[in-house]
């Protein structure tokens, strides 16, 4: 299991550094929401590993999904992450397949994440169970789960161990790999270990506990810690 962090700033790129993958986000944007693609240069310029770029929690629209993936892949993100803001198994295939081959057609070593969100009942958006086979079909890297909305409940409020645990399995299975997020604490390490993903997103736990705050190098050096 490793540990992405995500900073808002060169700055907090700097705190970040002890992290498996920086991943580059604009927390003001959104759940996924993207920054600028001189943030992303220089952040990838600054650290010595892998740097992920949010590129936005998207509506259904398959052209502008894929330039804006293609945009952060030679901005110098290693892993370009979407959000799927919509519901229906079609529309996101179609984002989902442009996505894909907008990054892989022009940067084949790079790695694509498809993430859908935990609270999708609450957002009317496509669940993760539904979400990640067709991630897997188009050649996706990986496919995550995260919270949509940003209120302070994480994404143990809205699927349980066990149901997580049969995300992972079921990725497994579909040979696409699992990354898990959504206003993760430091309490909920144990059973992210049990549930044992590739991959675990993080914000507001190396914030103090607040995603608007300022990412903290002890934080960051904690959470590895325990990651590992």
């Amino acid at each position: 299991m490793q540990l992405l962090v995500s900073p808002a700033s060169l700055e907090e790129a700097k705190a970040s550094l002890a992290a498996d993958i920086v991943d580059v986000k604009r927390p003001a944007e959104g759940s996924l929401g993207a920054n600028f693609p001189w943030i992303i240069r220089a952040i990838k310029e600054l650290v010595q590993k892998p740097v992920s770029a949010a590129i936005g929690d998207y509506a259904y629209l398959p052209g502008g999904a894929s330039l804006a993936a293609l945009g952060a892949a030679a901005a110098g993100a290693d892993y370009i992450k979407i959000g799927l803001m919509f519901d229906g198994e079609d529309k996101a295939r179609d984002v989902i397949e442009a996505v894909v081959r907008a990054v892989k057609e022009n940067y084949p070593e790079k790695m694509v994440v498809i993430a859908a969100y935990s609270d999708f009942k609450r957002l009317d958006t496509i669940s993760p169970m539904d979400m990640a086979p067709l991630a897997a079909a188009a050649g996706a890297d990986y496919a995550m789960i995260d919270t949509g909305i940003k209120d302070g409940k994480s994404t143990f409020a809205f699927m349980d161990e066990a149901l997580l645990s049969s995300f992972c399995e079921m990725n497994k299975k579909n040979k696409i790999r699992s990354a898990l997020a959504g206003s993760l604490r430091f309490e909920d390490l144990p059973v992210l270990k049990r549930i044992n993903p590739d991959l675990i997103g993080v914000r507001g736990m190396v914030c103090g506990g607040d995603r608007t705050a300022m990412v903290r190098s002890d934080l960051v050096a904690k959470a590895i810690a325990m990651v590992h």
